[in-house]
Protein backbone atom coordinates (compact mmCIF):
# COMPACT_ATOMS: atom_id res chain seq x y z
CA UNK A 1 0.00 0.00 0.00
CA UNK A 2 1.10 3.31 -1.11
CA UNK A 3 1.47 6.56 1.60
CA UNK A 4 -0.37 9.66 0.07
CA UNK A 5 -0.06 13.20 0.92
CA UNK A 6 -3.07 14.87 0.93
CA UNK A 7 -2.65 18.96 0.58
CA UNK A 8 -6.30 20.18 1.34
CA UNK A 9 -7.23 17.47 4.14
CA UNK A 10 -10.16 18.86 5.26
CA UNK A 11 -11.74 20.79 2.57
CA UNK A 12 -14.51 20.23 0.77
CA UNK A 13 -12.82 17.39 -1.36
CA UNK A 14 -10.18 16.18 1.13
CA UNK A 15 -12.62 15.66 4.02
CA UNK A 16 -14.35 12.74 1.60
CA UNK A 17 -11.10 11.69 -0.25
CA UNK A 18 -9.09 10.96 2.68
CA UNK A 19 -11.64 8.12 4.46
CA UNK A 20 -11.77 6.55 1.16
CA UNK A 21 -7.93 6.49 0.68
CA UNK A 22 -7.93 5.17 4.28
CA UNK A 23 -10.51 2.56 3.91
CA UNK A 24 -8.87 1.04 0.80
CA UNK A 25 -5.71 0.67 3.21
CA UNK A 26 -3.37 3.70 2.27
CA UNK A 27 -1.41 5.48 4.69
CA UNK A 28 -2.46 9.42 4.32
CA UNK A 29 -0.77 12.30 5.94
CA UNK A 30 -3.20 15.28 6.18
CA UNK A 31 -1.33 18.61 5.33
CA UNK A 32 -1.77 21.28 7.46
CA UNK A 33 -1.15 24.89 7.87
CA UNK A 34 -1.30 24.70 11.97
CA UNK A 35 1.19 22.84 14.09
CA UNK A 36 0.05 18.99 13.56
CA UNK A 37 -2.12 18.06 16.74
CA UNK A 38 -3.29 14.39 15.60
CA UNK A 39 -1.87 11.33 14.27
CA UNK A 40 -1.62 11.61 10.55
CA UNK A 41 -1.26 15.69 10.37
CA UNK A 42 1.62 17.17 8.85
CA UNK A 43 2.79 20.71 8.71
CA UNK A 44 2.88 22.39 5.21
CA UNK A 45 2.73 25.54 4.20
CA UNK A 46 2.51 26.27 0.71
CA UNK A 47 2.22 30.04 0.87
CA UNK A 48 5.33 30.27 3.17
CA UNK A 49 7.14 26.84 2.10
CA UNK A 50 7.75 25.49 5.35
CA UNK A 51 7.49 21.98 6.21
CA UNK A 52 6.97 20.94 2.34
CA UNK A 53 10.39 19.03 1.84
CA UNK A 54 9.73 17.47 5.10
CA UNK A 55 6.27 16.49 4.29
CA UNK A 56 6.59 14.84 1.15
CA UNK A 57 9.62 12.82 2.32
CA UNK A 58 8.51 9.24 2.31
CA UNK A 59 5.44 9.97 0.24
CA UNK A 60 4.32 7.86 -2.64
CA UNK A 61 1.83 10.15 -4.08
CA UNK A 62 0.28 13.24 -4.03
CA UNK A 63 -3.12 15.04 -4.03
CA UNK A 64 -2.32 18.95 -4.49
CA UNK A 65 -4.67 22.00 -4.66
CA UNK A 66 -4.27 25.55 -4.37
CA UNK A 67 -5.14 27.27 -0.79
CA UNK A 68 -8.48 29.48 -1.39
CA UNK A 69 -8.45 32.73 -1.68
CA UNK A 70 -5.11 32.87 -3.94
CA UNK A 71 -5.26 33.48 -7.66
CA UNK A 72 -0.99 32.49 -7.84
CA UNK A 73 -1.62 29.35 -8.17
CA UNK A 74 1.35 29.01 -10.23
CA UNK A 75 3.75 30.41 -8.08
CA UNK A 76 2.67 28.99 -4.83
CA UNK A 77 2.29 25.13 -6.08
CA UNK A 78 5.50 25.02 -8.38
CA UNK A 79 7.99 24.52 -5.68
CA UNK A 80 5.73 21.82 -4.54
CA UNK A 81 5.87 20.11 -7.85
CA UNK A 82 9.18 20.72 -7.76
CA UNK A 83 10.01 19.19 -3.88
CA UNK A 84 8.05 16.41 -4.60
CA UNK A 85 10.22 15.26 -7.27
CA UNK A 86 13.08 15.92 -5.54
CA UNK A 87 11.64 13.69 -2.65
CA UNK A 88 10.56 10.96 -4.97
CA UNK A 89 7.25 11.53 -5.54
CA UNK A 90 5.85 8.64 -8.01
CA UNK A 91 2.48 10.45 -8.41
CA UNK A 92 0.76 13.78 -8.48
CA UNK A 93 -2.75 14.52 -9.27
CA UNK A 94 -3.45 18.30 -8.67
CA UNK A 95 -6.97 19.49 -8.97
CA UNK A 96 -7.26 23.02 -10.84
CA UNK A 97 -10.54 23.94 -12.53
CA UNK A 98 -12.93 23.53 -15.59
CA UNK A 99 -11.91 25.49 -17.96
CA UNK A 100 -8.45 26.33 -16.47
CA UNK A 101 -6.45 25.08 -19.90
CA UNK A 102 -8.13 28.08 -21.85
CA UNK A 103 -6.04 30.46 -21.50
CA UNK A 104 -2.00 29.88 -21.52
CA UNK A 105 -0.92 32.69 -19.15
CA UNK A 106 -3.40 31.86 -16.53
CA UNK A 107 -1.61 30.95 -13.36
CA UNK A 108 -3.23 27.62 -13.18
CA UNK A 109 -2.36 26.84 -16.83
CA UNK A 110 1.03 27.28 -16.42
CA UNK A 111 1.02 25.18 -13.14
CA UNK A 112 -0.61 22.56 -15.15
CA UNK A 113 2.17 22.87 -17.23
CA UNK A 114 4.95 22.65 -15.24
CA UNK A 115 3.45 19.67 -13.82
CA UNK A 116 3.46 18.06 -17.08
CA UNK A 117 7.03 18.90 -17.85
CA UNK A 118 8.31 17.70 -14.14
CA UNK A 119 9.10 14.21 -15.39
CA UNK A 120 6.60 12.95 -12.19
CA UNK A 121 3.74 10.34 -13.50
CA UNK A 122 0.93 12.97 -12.63
CA UNK A 123 -3.08 13.56 -13.42
CA UNK A 124 -4.67 16.95 -14.27
CA UNK A 125 -8.77 17.09 -12.78
CA UNK A 126 -10.81 20.05 -13.80
CA UNK A 127 -13.67 20.01 -11.81
CA UNK A 128 -16.50 22.26 -12.78
CA UNK A 129 -18.79 24.22 -10.22
CA UNK A 130 -19.01 22.25 -7.11
CA UNK A 131 -22.98 21.35 -5.73
CA UNK A 132 -21.72 21.87 -2.14
CA UNK A 133 -21.11 25.85 -2.82
CA UNK A 134 -24.91 26.34 -2.27
CA UNK A 135 -24.28 24.84 1.40
CA UNK A 136 -21.03 26.86 1.26
CA UNK A 137 -20.38 30.23 -0.25
CA UNK A 138 -24.27 31.02 -1.75
CA UNK A 139 -26.17 29.75 1.54
CA UNK A 140 -26.86 33.05 3.00
CA UNK A 141 -28.73 34.21 0.40
CA UNK A 142 -30.70 31.34 0.75
CA UNK A 143 -31.01 31.00 4.59
CA UNK A 144 -31.75 35.06 4.81
CA UNK A 145 -34.44 35.35 1.77
CA UNK A 146 -34.64 32.32 -0.34
CA UNK A 147 -32.96 33.70 -2.85
CA UNK A 148 -29.75 32.13 -4.99
CA UNK A 149 -28.21 36.01 -5.92
CA UNK A 150 -25.67 35.47 -8.92
CA UNK A 151 -24.65 37.05 -11.83
CA UNK A 152 -25.55 34.26 -14.04
CA UNK A 153 -28.16 34.90 -15.80
CA UNK A 154 -30.26 31.98 -17.80
CA UNK A 155 -26.73 29.74 -18.36
CA UNK A 156 -26.83 26.31 -16.92
CA UNK A 157 -24.05 24.55 -14.67
CA UNK A 158 -23.25 21.08 -15.14
CA UNK A 159 -22.60 21.23 -10.92
CA UNK A 160 -20.45 18.35 -9.86
CA UNK A 161 -20.80 16.92 -5.75
CA UNK A 162 -17.38 16.91 -4.56
CA UNK A 163 -17.65 13.44 -3.20
CA UNK A 164 -17.74 12.52 -6.90
CA UNK A 165 -14.51 14.11 -7.57
CA UNK A 166 -12.56 12.65 -4.11
CA UNK A 167 -13.73 9.33 -6.01
CA UNK A 168 -11.87 10.19 -9.20
CA UNK A 169 -8.89 11.35 -7.21
CA UNK A 170 -9.02 8.06 -4.96
CA UNK A 171 -9.14 6.15 -8.02
CA UNK A 172 -5.76 7.96 -9.43
CA UNK A 173 -4.10 8.47 -6.78
CA UNK A 174 -3.31 5.02 -6.59
CA UNK A 175 -3.61 3.48 -10.10
CA UNK A 176 -1.58 4.39 -13.21
CA UNK A 177 -4.37 3.30 -15.72
CA UNK A 178 -4.76 6.64 -16.61
CA UNK A 179 -1.68 8.41 -16.01
CA UNK A 180 -0.85 11.77 -18.41
CA UNK A 181 -4.15 12.60 -19.07
CA UNK A 182 -5.77 15.28 -17.66
CA UNK A 183 -9.81 15.23 -16.83
CA UNK A 184 -12.49 17.48 -16.94
CA UNK A 185 -14.81 16.58 -14.45
CA UNK A 186 -18.58 17.49 -14.41
CA UNK A 187 -22.01 15.83 -13.16
CA UNK A 188 -24.14 14.50 -15.47
CA UNK A 189 -27.08 17.21 -16.38
CA UNK A 190 -26.61 21.16 -16.73
CA UNK A 191 -28.85 23.14 -14.63
CA UNK A 192 -29.73 27.05 -14.61
CA UNK A 193 -29.74 28.33 -11.41
CA UNK A 194 -34.01 28.28 -11.44
CA UNK A 195 -33.67 24.98 -12.03
CA UNK A 196 -31.16 24.61 -8.92
CA UNK A 197 -33.57 26.86 -6.58
CA UNK A 198 -36.82 24.73 -7.71
CA UNK A 199 -35.04 21.62 -6.52
CA UNK A 200 -34.14 22.80 -3.54
CA UNK A 201 -37.36 23.76 -2.84
CA UNK A 202 -38.74 20.72 -3.54
CA UNK A 203 -36.11 19.13 -0.78
CA UNK A 204 -36.88 21.41 1.89
CA UNK A 205 -40.59 22.27 1.59
CA UNK A 206 -39.54 25.75 1.46
CA UNK A 207 -39.75 28.79 -1.70
CA UNK A 208 -36.52 29.46 -3.37
CA UNK A 209 -35.85 31.49 -6.14
CA UNK A 210 -32.82 32.92 -8.23
CA UNK A 211 -32.20 36.83 -8.35
CA UNK A 212 -29.84 37.47 -11.32
CA UNK A 213 -27.66 40.04 -10.25
CA UNK A 214 -25.19 42.82 -12.41
CA UNK A 215 -21.61 41.06 -11.47
CA UNK A 216 -21.02 44.69 -9.72
CA UNK A 217 -23.15 44.20 -7.22
CA UNK A 218 -21.81 41.51 -5.87
CA UNK A 219 -18.50 43.20 -5.55
CA UNK A 220 -18.98 44.79 -2.58
CA UNK A 221 -20.72 41.52 -0.66
CA UNK A 222 -17.37 39.57 -1.82
CA UNK A 223 -15.65 42.11 -0.65
CA UNK A 224 -17.12 42.76 3.14
CA UNK A 225 -16.80 39.09 4.15
CA UNK A 226 -12.95 39.30 3.73
CA UNK A 227 -12.18 38.30 0.52
CA UNK A 228 -8.76 39.71 -0.86
CA UNK A 229 -9.34 42.01 -3.85
CA UNK A 230 -7.85 39.79 -6.81
CA UNK A 231 -9.55 36.55 -5.21
CA UNK A 232 -13.25 38.72 -5.82
CA UNK A 233 -11.98 39.72 -8.98
CA UNK A 234 -10.98 36.63 -10.09
CA UNK A 235 -14.71 35.47 -8.97
CA UNK A 236 -16.56 37.45 -10.93
CA UNK A 237 -14.53 36.94 -13.62
CA UNK A 238 -15.26 33.17 -13.56
CA UNK A 239 -19.13 33.33 -12.74
CA UNK A 240 -18.65 35.66 -15.98
CA UNK A 241 -17.59 32.78 -18.25
CA UNK A 242 -20.63 30.94 -16.55
CA UNK A 243 -22.64 33.68 -17.87
CA UNK A 244 -21.27 33.28 -21.28
CA UNK A 245 -22.15 29.60 -20.97
CA UNK A 246 -18.75 27.91 -20.09
CA UNK A 247 -20.15 25.80 -17.57
CA UNK A 248 -22.83 23.87 -19.49
CA UNK A 249 -20.61 21.04 -20.72
CA UNK A 250 -20.92 17.62 -19.42
CA UNK A 251 -18.15 14.99 -19.77
CA UNK A 252 -18.01 11.07 -18.76
CA UNK A 253 -15.08 11.41 -17.04
CA UNK A 254 -16.33 10.38 -13.52
CA UNK A 255 -18.35 7.49 -15.05
CA UNK A 256 -15.22 6.48 -16.93
CA UNK A 257 -12.53 6.68 -14.10
CA UNK A 258 -14.74 5.46 -10.95
CA UNK A 259 -17.08 3.39 -12.79
CA UNK A 260 -20.15 4.58 -11.06
CA UNK A 261 -22.42 7.89 -12.59
CA UNK A 262 -21.75 11.45 -10.89
CA UNK A 263 -24.57 11.83 -8.12
CA UNK A 264 -27.51 14.29 -9.47
CA UNK A 265 -28.40 17.27 -7.78
CA UNK A 266 -31.88 16.16 -6.88
CA UNK A 267 -30.39 13.26 -4.89
CA UNK A 268 -27.75 15.89 -3.53
CA UNK A 269 -30.35 18.40 -2.84
CA UNK A 270 -32.47 15.82 -0.79
CA UNK A 271 -29.39 14.31 1.01
CA UNK A 272 -28.40 17.71 2.59
CA UNK A 273 -31.84 19.03 2.66
CA UNK A 274 -31.28 19.73 6.33
CA UNK A 275 -28.94 22.73 5.85
CA UNK A 276 -31.42 24.85 4.38
CA UNK A 277 -34.06 23.85 6.58
CA UNK A 278 -33.71 26.80 8.60
CA UNK A 279 -34.55 29.22 5.42
CA UNK A 280 -36.76 31.86 5.82
CA UNK A 281 -38.13 31.40 2.40
CA UNK A 282 -42.12 31.07 2.44
CA UNK A 283 -43.30 27.22 2.47
CA UNK A 284 -43.73 25.63 -1.29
Amino acid sequence: MSTILVVGANGTVGRTLVPLLSAAGHTVRRATSRPAVSTGDVHMDVVSGAGVSDALRGADALFLLSPPGYTNQDVLLTPVVDAARAQGVKKIVLMTAMGADADESAPMRKLERHLEASGVSYNIIRPNWFMQNFQTFWIQGILEHGQIILPTGSAKGSFIDARDIAAVAAVLLTTDTHAGHAFDLTGGEALDHSEVATLLSRATGRTNTYVDVPSDAMRGPLLAAGLPADYVEFLLLILGFFKAGYSERTTDAVQRITGQAPRRFEAYAQEHRAVWASSTGSAA
